[in-house]
């Protein structure tokens, strides 16, 4: 079956995260991607335990999360002999992905404006913390800055609580997903065109673009919002409440699921004028609130997942990440591949496309494992 990017030439000189992420799944539709690394490797080789293999320190299982599928070869590229070496892989390469800070490549003689001119059609996706221009533009930029910065701390945790982050470097993942988007639109522009372009993506812009209806109430209002724990800003109620035995969600999108509710808990006065809007409802959230939390707490939350569920109210249980990948749907949807090694890997969530489905494309590389081989394939002819 011929995969989606298959023939497509990536080179990966990111770490960390967010570009490795997104070179991660331009593999799993195909691309051959190249990564090169420093002699001591990605610095998050050594951010363990937890390592793939206990016995060896050399693979965490972070770096194993981002770089599945490629090809791994060490140059220096503080070396003069090494750089000719990365500007033979540049010549043979269709997309170049890079997280240096602003003007680190110019210094080592790969200025991207330059790469430009002497190819044309490379697409280049340099991902830094806070974009090519601006105050700010010269500054590392890691997730836990950029979830601070951006305000998404402002939002998350308990109300009047002090700030809380996401617990995965949510920016580096959607910015690593916001690079994958602008490489396809590049490559189909490429296809029209015949030219490359150099995509300028900062976690700081992708972390404010994240902020969604958050950001656009504060537009509507000109009040920023706040803390609400694990309530909806817009919708009431949308949220986590408690059973007897724990804690589920239930998610009433519009009048009639909250009418729905009310009927079963027996609490139709709830759905009553002034309660009857989700306007309304938002009015008096504490009162709608505190009254379904009373019932929620006289029984298990096994049987309002039920009675919900037999209702088509969105609900659903809270979940620890074990029991997440152990839930039958992910079992039925196959959420874990298991590598050729015996190893396992967090599916690729575009498994299911009807004619190009990912997969995966490779094993985790060891450091340098590929080194001979990638520079024999990716010689000139």
């Amino acid at each position: 079956m011929l995969r989606a990017l298959e023939g497509l030439r990536v080179l990966d000189l990111s770490r960390i995260l967010a570009g490795p992420f997104a070179t991660q799944v331009l593999s799993d539709f195909g691309a051959d991607v190249v990564k090169v690394e420093s002699a001591w490797g990605d610095d998050t080789r050594k951010w363990g335990p937890p390592f793939v293999n206990i016995e060896d320190s050399s693979t965490s299982a972070y770096f194993a999360s981002c770089n599945r599928g490629k090809r791994s070869i060490v140059l220096d590229l503080k070396n003069t002999d090494d750089v000719v070496k990365i500007r033979t892989l540049i010549a043979q390469a269709d997309v170049l992905v890079e997280n240096f800070r602003v003007g680190t490549l110019a210094r080592m003689g790969l200025d991207p404006e330059q790469l430009m001119k002497e190819y044309p059609g490379l697409i280049i996706c340099s991902i830094t913390g806070f974009g090519q221009s601006g105050p700010r533009a010269k500054e590392a930029g890691y997730d836990v800055a950029l979830q601070g910065m951006s305000g998404l701390m402002s939002i998350t945790g308990i109300e009047n609580g002090p700030p809380v982050k996401v617990g995965v470097a949510w920016i580096d993942v959607l910015t690593g997903w916001t690079a994958v988007s602008g490489i396809l639109a590049a490559l189909h522009h490429r296809e029209r065109t015949g030219d490359g372009q150099w995509i300028d993506l900062s976690l700081f812009d992708v972390a404010l673009m994240s902020m969604v209806n958050q950001a656009q109430n504060w537009l509507a209002t000109g009040d920023s919002p706040g803390r609400m724990g694990h309530a909806h800003p817009n919708i009431v109620p949308y949220q986590a409440f408690e059973g007897s035995n724990g804690w589920f969600i239930l998610a009433t999108g519009n009048d009639t699921q909250y009418r729905i509710v009310c009927e079963m808990v027996d609490r139709v006065d709830l759905c009553q004028s002034p309660f009857d809007t989700n306007a309304g409802r938002l009015k008096h959230r504490s009162e709608i609130i505190s009254s379904l939390a009373k019932v929620f707490l006289q029984r298990p939350i096994e049987n309002w997942l039920v009675q919900l569920k037999e209702r088509g109210v969105p609900c659903a249980p809270i979940h620890s990440i074990g029991e997440a990948f152990q839930d039958d749907q992910a079992n039925a949807r196959g959420a874990i591949w298991e590598l050729p090694d015996g190893s396992s890997s967090v599916a690729n969530a575009l498994r299911f496309m009807s004619a190009t489905p990912a997969s995966a494309n490779g094993l985790i590389p060891s450091l340098d494992e590929h080194h001979d081989e990638i520079l024999r394939d990716w010689s000139s002819e």
